[in-house]
């Protein structure tokens, strides 16, 4: 590839602004095109792969996939530039009921439904959709500079993948870890479908404790038990206490009346009854709650279904069938307090389980549904966790995973909707008998009958996207990619979805692999906003990434996020930072076109002078051995999942040490008439800079690709380019020891200037005291590079010196630094206006503690406005501290 197609005619000028929008535009587009993505398979190669957790195809950029798809892109970079058989698979997910959901909205915009189509129509206008509007998500994540083969997109509906699930399907039903059966299911009422246990989010909310007489049958007395949803007592087929409870003994033969029902129901003695909690007596309705279910069970306990999947009272509700269950609820505690029943209602929080995708609250209910049964599954998976096969990043989740693993309990994987894989299994109406197969069978197998009707339910969206490591590969053909790239190397995820897909896939990969689906895990924090509140539109703290892409381009928001990446469970994602590494962005580009200055006719080859650091003079020796340190802090990072400090080196090094210092300290040398020196900064200079653009193209892909291409010489892309390595002949602790030195006494001296408020352009006198010989021929050697950097007319270096008292001073290691400040500064008059700047600050301060103070304000505000509050006060104490230490210095100088 020429740079030289890619850019303006004059190759060797860079723009003085860094027009991100165009340049993000302009390499993505080359990028496709010369397919620099594709994946390799060349042999004797190590392989790097990672699939993309696939977005729901009806889903829209949001900050969690900026987050997640920029540390994919930035190990998939940096791996490729490794030199590694790199893969990264993307593709998206179908989404059964959302996407259903999106399109019978538009249905019941044109007043249809789905049943007014039929099942086949309706799937045909559903795979319209995903044609017209289902690539949205995938063109955004090409907005984040996503390295994805593009080529191997997959989606979890497309050929190649229902076959896989159809075959993982049939495989588990005839080892028997498939079956049908009724059980105790999460059913929501606007979803009209099942859902899997962690399908459902418990939300904290404010409810209502109950408490309700149930009498004796024999009218001897009563108990109360105590329920947060009085409307299945409807249900009720059994009061359960523990077998060793005395007070209930005499129960046994007598039974309890049920309220407004007129039945009476057994009493049952069960050890799953706490004696101790509320009156040690419990309602139980097998057919509406999954812990009564089990005791019915044990019990041979009558299921009685009292509502319908609508979320209404059914006709075995008696008086109340027809009300909604909330109303049936407002019903019947009226009903209860009318006849007396009602003990008394309590405030109460408590967990309500809600479906994921609409938030309905859930209701437990008996179906006949299809179920893995997933122990010896979990098994296999803990193992591997446990002999290290799988290894978890952070670490703390460990003990959360072997503790949901523990506890599994068998997958509900039936969904009653119609978009989705279709449970291959088929009922014989000839003679009953149930038949599954990867494809429809033309004649029953046990009587020959041809008429067979197959599920009408899909399976839950989770059991396709478990196979996603492998499926995606090709699976079950034995492709090269899957010889090549399986098991893939790191999955990359939220930790929400640790049990929806991670534990799964882990379970499906080992079980039909023999092996795990990838050898890392790491699970990213949750975005929230600075305050660490959860995003939401309603509470508008939402940031939309492709908003502040626009705003402050795809590499400042990279490396914000990457910059944020810390291991745990929560980022507090803040604006002003995506602007302040914009402008870390910008200290780059201008770095750049300074050093382009002075490279445009310099051969490349030069850098050949940056191999022997001996011969090379003191800054270029810690230059080198400052990026030759970055170089390792950064490759540890990436190896050990340590993104945050991946950005944080990069960081310190390209604003802190080469452009702060190295590059100020060689333009002595790049004006130069001594060619050796030219030379010398010329060849270290382009050296660094392209391992600072290697180093840091993974997090901003962009803008080193173009500040790359317009270095000298003709060059590939930098994708390609060999990532930094560490070169032990750069290494100086020596160089590094005097520089620390150096720039220590200049950030000293500095610093004085500053604190005392010499005016920039005046000039001042130093003296260092130095007792060390060693360290004083140092200073005396650079003694005019430290003149010229500190604005001094004279520099005295002595032994030991007597420090005056209207002197500035500082101390760095041993060295003392002095500067006289008599005449240089106006001390009435500065003096006067810190008098004034203090007034000011006590005032402002007065104002804001008061606010702080006023009960009303406090109750009323909102958190963010409080806390904004209260950041204002924080600063105006610490410029109040430094008025009072300004003041207090310049009294000295009186």
């Amino acid at each position: 590839m020429q740079a030289t197609n890619l850019n303006n005619p004059d190759k060797y000028d860079l723009p003085k602004a860094y027009e991100f929008s165009e340049v993000e535009q302009r390499w993505y587009t080359h990028w496709l095109e010369e397919k620099t993505f594709s994946a390799r398979m060349e042999e004797g190669r190590p392989s790097f792969s990672i699939v993309i957790p696939p977005p729901n195809v009806t889903g829209v950029l949001h900050i969690g996939h900026a987050l997640n798809n920029t540390l994919q892109d930035l190990l998939v970079r940096y791996h490729r530039m490794k030199g590694d058989n790199t893969l990264w698979v993307p593709g998206t997910d179908h989404a059964g009921i959302a996407t259903q959901n999106v399109v019978e909205r538009q249905l019941a915009s044109e007043q249809l439904s789905r049943h007014d189509l039929g099942r086949e129509r309706f799937i045909e206008r559903v795979w319209a959709w995903k044609e017209e509007k289902g690539g949205t998500i995938i063109n955004q994540l090409k907005r984040m500079g996503a390295s994805c083969d593009w080529d191997r997109e997959r989606f979890t509906m497309d050929e190649g993948l229902s076959k896989a699930v159809r075959e993982v399907f049939v495989r588990l039903y005839k080892e028997g870890l498939i079956y049908k059966g009724d059980y105790i299911v999460n059913w929501c009422p606007r979803c009209h479908t099942a859902l899997a246990d962690d399908e459902v989010e418990h939300d904290p909310t404010d409810g209502k404790l109950y408490h309700i007489r149930y009498p004796y049958a024999d009218g001897s007395g009563h108990v109360v038990v105590a329920t947060t949803r009085p409307e299945t007592m409807l249900g009720d087929t059994a009061v359960a206490v523990h077998p060793e409870d005395e007070r209930y003994q005499h129960l046994k033969t007598i039974g309890i009346s049920l309220p407004l029902t007129g039945r009476t129901i057994p009493v049952v003695f069960d050890h799953h009854v706490q004696r101790e909690f509320g009156t040690g007596a419990l309602k139980v309705t097998p057919a509406h709650d999954r812990d009564d279910y089990e005791i019915g069970l044990r019990h041979d306990l009558p299921r009685l279904k009292v509502m319908d999947d609508h979320g209404v009272m059914n006709s075995e509700a008696g008086s109340y069938a027809g009300l909604d269950r909330f109303a049936c609820r407002k019903q019947i505690v009226a009903d209860l307090q009318e006849q007396g029943f009602l003990d008394k209602i309590e405030d109460y929080q408590h967990a309500v389980g809600k479906c994921y995708r609409c938030s309905t609250v859930v209701e437990p209910t008996t179906s006949k549904q299809w179920f893995v049964s997933v122990r010896p599954l979990a098994d296999k998976a803990v193992a591997a966790v446990q002999e290290g096969r799988i290894k978890l990043y952070p670490n703390t989740w460990y003990r959360t995973f072997y503790a949901w693993m523990e506890n599994i309990r068998d997958w509900c994987i039936s969904r009653q909707i119609w978009w989705g894989h279709r449970i291959p299994a088929w009922t014989c109406e000839g003679c009953g008998q149930l038949v599954v197969e990867v494809s429809a069978p033309d004649a029953c197998p046990f009587c020959g009958s041809t008429t067979l009707h197959q599920e009408n339910d899909v399976l839950d969206t989770w059991f396709s996207s478990a196979l996603w490591p492998f499926s995606t590969l090709g699976w079950p053909e034995n492709t090269k990619e899957l010889a090549t790239f399986y098991p893939t190397s790191v999955l990359i995820t939220s930790f929400d979805i640790l049990f929806f897909w991670v534990a799964r896939m882990m379970m499906m990969g080992l079980h039909f692999m023999d092996e795990v689906p990838f050898h890392d895990v790491y699970l990213h924090a949750l975005v929230r906003d600075k305050f660490g509140k959860k995003m939401s539109k309603s509470t508008g703290n939402v940031i939309d990434p492709l908003v502040m892409i626009g705003q402050y381009g795809t590499d400042a928001f990279r490396f914000t996020l990457t910059a944020f990446a810390a291991q745990g469970r929560e980022i507090r994602m803040d604006e002003e930072r995506i602007d302040g590494y914009r402008r870390f962005i910008n200290k780059l580009w201008n770095a750049a076109r300074f050093a382009q200055m002075h490279l445009k006719e310099a051969d490349p080859a030069i850098t050949a002078l940056a191999a022997d650091p001996e011969k090379l003079a003191l800054a270029h020796r810690w230059i080198l051995s400052r990026i030759n340190g970055t170089i390792a802090e950064v490759r540890a990072a990436l190896d050990g999942y340590n993104f945050n400090e991946v950005a944080s080196a990069s960081y310190q090094f390209v604003w802190h040490e080469f452009c702060d210092w190295y590059l100020e300290w060689i333009k002595a040398d790049l004006f130069s008439d001594d060619a050796t020196a030219r030379d010398q900064a010329k060849a270290v200079l382009l050296t660094v800079l392209e391992q600072v653009l290697k180093l840091m193209h993974p997090i901003c892909p962009f803008v080193t690709e173009e500040i790359w291409s317009q270095l000298p010489g003709e060059r590939r892309t930098i994708m390609l380019e060999p990532f930094p390595e560490v070169n032990p002949a750069w290494e100086d602790a020596e160089a590094e020891t005097a520089m620390n030195l150096l720039m220590g006494v200049i950030s000293g001296l500095r610093t004085i200037r500053t604190e005392a408020e010499v005016h920039p352009s005046a000039k001042i006198e130093a003296q260092l005291i130095c007792p060390d010989a060693a360290k004083r021929q140092l200073l005396t050697d650079f003694a005019p590079g430290i003149q010229a950097m500190v604005r001094a007319s004279a520099l005295t270096i002595v032994t030991e010196a007597t420090v005056p008292d209207d002197a500035g001073h500082a101390l760095v290691q041993d060295v003392e630094l002095v500067v006289p400040l008599k005449g240089l500064i106006d001390v009435v008059g500065e003096l006067d206006k810190l008098a004034r700047e203090r007034g000011k600050l006590e005032k402002e301060l007065e104002r804001i503690v008061a606010k702080l103070g006023n009960d009303k304000f406090m109750s009323n505000a909102p958190e963010a406005v409080v806390a904004k509050e209260r950041d204002k006060e924080a600063e105006i104490r610490a410029r109040l501290a430094k008025t009072i230490e300004s003041t207090e210095r310049l009294n000295k100088l009186r």
